[in-house]
């Protein structure tokens, strides 16, 4: 059986009949909605009330009365204007904590702007404590209050204060005041709201006080600087025994001359706070305030006067133009404006604000007071002149804001760290302007900064000319670009000189061509690069324009660097052609090590080592020229070579090389930087816009740029490109000059030699022939490598020679193919050995090679293979390799004959290319003399090209001992 009680339990699964009333925003019927303001029964505050019901039809309220949820009515309108006003309602209804805040005044004043039209009653609780027709009362809402006076009278020894107010434009006293819910004025049928909320807290209080606040004398000053004077912001301060200003009396002596605008920052949480105040001499007023200006005169009586008005309406005025939201704030209380601080600090907002506030003569103070700011408040301000010096172009870069200036430095420091912050003398960071961060990048990379100018060569003028715009050049920067542009970057006005009488010899024409190109570029005192092939006569044309210069200088010492091995070349050459020329050789360990002396040479020799060395006395001494040969020495920018060489000073610089670039574009910029320092920048700059660009990434377009901007400053002829002027077949010495340890190993040899022959008569010779030619040959293989003789005790690793060719063969290879010959087989294993190590491909052919057809062919045909290793006997003759156009003789033979049928192996029908022979000579060794008897003891030589086969016979014991060092 199912009982009533297990029933009920369940009722509460069936939906509930509650009435549904009927309540429309536009159309509410039949039924008035209206407001009603009460008291709350227990807090005694002010509560509103949305009801609804039905009317008479004389239109009165008729009984039931219904409370409605204005939350609910927000669900059913989409105007922004009646949801802010239902909200508002239901902040206040039957909500005995509301009313107490700023933002209550607020929702009661939207409450109060009434967008549907709703009557408004108030709660009689004399007739009923609760809502019903008969206790609610109609009244009219009024303009909001504004303008509230405190009086203050003097009663001694009191001072006497009451409270008026200005309601419709009528004078009210306190005792014709009726207060209502602590926000109201009510007057006849009308409420008044107190419009502002510093307002409402002042009624209060005179509320509490029966209208009247009464202070002793002795304590009224300090009552006024802290009661009535902050309490002047919001209200008018009244005193009746004061004087009365006159009518134009605006300013009195006494108080100052003139206005002064100034604006106060500060924060609050996350906004800026922007305080507009006026200061009339050294009285200060907030402009949003309604505090009075007086002054004490002498007898202490207390003088109003008169605020200027239209000036501060104006400074109101110019602020709300600066941001929308100003103008919206205009309707609050506050005596400042606000912006929230990541808005306010927008360099894009705050920089036309303040410009516009101080064209008008506002002074803002508090900036860089503001919580985390360092930013400085003036936009940057450029001026940029660029004027000439001797040897480069001065470019002054002045960046101000306001009274502060940035440094060149901390420019720079910015722009490399793409920052647009730099640090000022102040301590806060001025912002650089996004299109000068670009602009400043490029002029510092054009030049360095030196006593805060940026110097930029005048060797770099195509850049100049490029980066500063018409205005910034002063008129003597623009008659000398327009004058590089036309002679220089077009290189088609040089002139011809005559080429020295002290000169021995004739130049050819391009390289009297390359005389006149060194000297066309010495005139406008700029720096390059000789990069004439090898074989084309660098020296000679270096020689001739060192003889130049004695009628340009009166200083014409000139410094000289060179690889070891061409220290002997570069003496022979300069002996040759140039024998007025003084030269002192910087080498060995007994070298001179200072630079007393030097005014009396005019041409100091030295080599890359020595002046690593030597550089803490060179780097002192002002050259003429330095001249750096084969310059690619110093292609690594890391290495001492290069760092040595950057110390160097001189007028002027010359790399000389005939392989300016081997790897990479890097290799340019090394030596470029070297003898052009300034044209191509930084080393970032120059990888950024054309190493990598160009190595890289193959970019036509910057190989193009940079191949423009260094012609005017590199001359190149290949051998292709002189070729009718040069010899089918070139033939120049090297000397590969001994280490210590390759010395020692000679020298001990070389003395025993020479005892023996000391010890033995002329008839004896014959009978120790082996022995005198087993001697030479170990001197000469000495020359070639210590380690050739084996099982023996003098010994060593060090081989010049074969620095050398390795030197030679990794810079000319990629170009050239070449030939290597030497009379010792084992010479060739040791090159060999050093070739595998580099992974260099070759060909070897000697006499115990099988394949002689496959090694020729290989290296006539396979583009890779570069190098050909051949011994002397077995390849001297019958071989035709016209692929190789560069030959090496590694060891001199007696008979010339033989060299040159090893040359001829290259040089023959079929050869469309210049070739070039080199034989690599052992300085101060059997080699020189060697090389000697070849070009003048024609007679000797015969005899001892006999003595291979006929064991020294017919040789005298004086004739070998003039082949050793005595």
């Amino acid at each position: 059986m199912v009982t009533s009680e297990f029933m009920s339990d369940f009722q509460q699964l069936l939906p509930k009949d509650e009435p549904s009333i009927p309540v429309s925003v536009t159309d509410p019927g039949n039924a008035k909605l209206f407001i009603v303001l009460k008291q709350y029964k227990f807090h005694k505050q002010l509560c509103i009330e949305l009801y609804q019901a039905e009317t008479t039809q004389a239109g009165k309220i008729k009984n039931p009365l219904t409370l409605i949820n204005p939350l609910d009515l927000t669900l059913k309108t989409n105007n922004v204007t009646e949801i802010k006003f239902f909200s508002a309602i239901a902040r206040f209804q039957n909500n005995p904590t509301a009313a107490r805040t700023a933002s209550d005044l607020d929702a009661l004043k939207s409450i109060i702007k009434n967008p549907l039209q709703l009557d408004f009653f108030y709660h009689n609780p004399e007739f009923s404590e609760n809502i019903v027709a008969g206790s609610i009362q109609p009244v009219t809402m009024g303009a909001p209050v504004q303008d509230l006076s405190l009086w203050v009278q003097w009663a001694e020894p009191f001072y006497e204060m009451t409270l008026q107010a200005t309601i419709d434009g009528k004078e009210y006293n306190w005792n014709e005041l009726r207060i209502k819910y602590d926000y109201f004025f009510h007057t006849g049928d009308a409420f008044y709201v107190i419009g502002n909320f510093h307002l409402v807290n002042v009624v209060r209080f005179f509320a509490r006080t029966n209208g009247l606040i009464r202070i002793h004398e002795s304590k009224f000053k300090s009552f006024q600087e802290n009661i009535i004077i902050p309490l002047a912001d919001h209200l008018t301060i009244v005193y009746p025994d004061s004087l009365s200003p006159m009518a134009e009396q605006v300013i009195q002596p006494g108080i100052g001359e003139g206005l002064e605008k100034v604006i106060y920052l500060s924060e609050l949480g996350n906004y800026v706070i922007i305080d507009p105040v006026m200061k009339y001499g050294n009285i200060e007023i907030p402009v949003r305030t309604k505090r009075q200006l007086y002054i004490t005169d002498e007898e202490g009586k207390i003088q109003t006067m008169y605020r200027n008005e239209p000036a501060e309406t104006g400074f109101i005025a110019l602020l709300i133009k600066q941001h929308p939201d100003f103008f919206e704030q205009l309707d609050n209380d506050l005596r400042h404006f606000y912006l929230h601080k990541s808005r306010f600090l927008a360099e894009e907002w705050f920089f036309t604000a303040f410009e516009v506030w101080e064209k008008e003569g506002i002074t803002i103070y508090g900036f860089n007071k503001l919580k985390g700011n360092r930013l400085n408040s003036h936009r940057a301000k450029v001026s940029i002149k660029v004027t000439s010096g001797l040897n480069w172009f001065s470019t002054d870069i002045k960046v101000g804001f306001g009274n502060q200036q940035a440094s060149l430095s901390r420019l720079q420091h910015a722009v490399r760290n793409k920052n647009k912050y730099v640090q000022l003398g102040d301590g806060t960071l001025g912002i650089l302007p996004e299109q000068w961060i670009e602009k400043l990048a490029d002029y510092f990379t054009s030049g360095e900064i030196i006593d805060n100018n940026l110097i930029t060569p005048k060797i770099n003028f195509s850049e100049v000319k490029k980066l500063y715009e018409e205005q910034m050049l002063d008129t003597s920067v623009k008659r000398e670009l327009s004058l590089y542009t036309e002679k220089i970057a077009t290189n088609t006005t040089i002139q011809e000189v005559e080429v020295p009488d002290e000169f021995h010899g004739s130049l050819r024409h391009y390289q009297h061509q390359g005389l006149n190109w060194l000297n066309f570029i010495d005139d406008y005192n700029f720096g390059g690069i000789l990069a004439d092939d090898m074989g084309l006569g660098k020296s000679i044309q270096i020689i001739a324009f060192i003889l130049l210069q004695r009628n340009k200088t009166t200083q014409n010492t000139n410094l000289l660097v060179v690889p070891t091995s061409l220290l002997f070349n570069w003496q022979e050459e300069v002996q040759k052609f140039a024998p007025s020329i003084k030269i002192l050789t910087l080498y060995n360990a007994d070298r001179q090590k200072n630079t007393s002396s030097f005014d009396n040479y005019e041409i100091i020799l030295t080599s890359y080592g020595t002046l690593i060395s030597d550089i803490t006395f060179l780097q002192h001494y002002t050259f003429n020229y330095v001249f750096l040969d084969e310059s690619q020495n110093i292609k690594n920018i890391e290495s001492q070579r290069y760092q040595a060489a950057r110390l160097l000073r001189s007028r002027n610089k010359i790399a000389i090389t005939g392989t300016p670039v081997e790897n990479n574009t890097f290799d340019l910029y090394a030596q470029l930087s070297f003898a052009c320092p300034g044209l191509l920048g930084s080393k970032q700059h120059f990888k950024h816009i054309y190493s990598t660009p160009i190595d890289t990434f193959k970019v036509k377009r910057r190989s193009i740029e940079l191949q423009k901007k260094i012609a005017p400053f590199i001359l190149r002829r290949t051998k292709a490109e002189v070729a009718t002027e040069l010899p089918d077949k070139t033939e120049m010495i090297c000397y590969c000059p001994m280490g210590e340890e390759q010395r020692k190993v000679y020298d001990d040899c070389e003395k025993e030699l020479r005892d023996f022959l000391t010890d033995i008569t002329n008839e004896e010779i014959s009978k120790n022939s082996m022995h005198v030619l087993r001697g030479l040959t170990r001197l000469r293989q000495i020359c070639n490598s210590p380690q050739l003789l084996k099982d023996e005790k003098l010994q060593g690793d060090g081989s010049a020679k074969i620095e050398m060719l390795l030197e030679q063969i990794e810079s000319k290879s990629p170009q050239h193919k070449i030939l290597i010959f030497s009379q010792f087989v084992g010479m060739l294993h040791l090159i060999q050995k050093e070739l595998e190590a580099r992974n260099i491909p070759f060909e070897l052919l000697t006499g115990k090679t099988k394949n002689r057809e496959t090694a020729v062919h290989n290296f006539q045909n396979e583009a890779g293979i570069r190098v050909f290793l051949i011994s002397l006997k077995a390849g001297g003759t019958g071989l035709n390799l016209t692929a190789a156009d560069y030959v090496y003789i590694v060891d001199p033979w007696w008979n010339p004959a033989v060299e040159n049928q090893a040359i001829d192996r290259s040089y023959r029908i079929g050869q469309k290319k210049n070739v070039v022979a080199v034989r690599l000579i052992t300085p101060g060794t059997i080699e020189e003399k060697i090389v000697k008897l070849q070009n003048t003891k024609k007679e000797l030589s015969d005899k001892l090209i006999k003595t291979a086969t006929s064991y020294l016979n017919g040789i005298s014991k004086a004739e070998i001992l003039s082949l050793l060092n005595i």
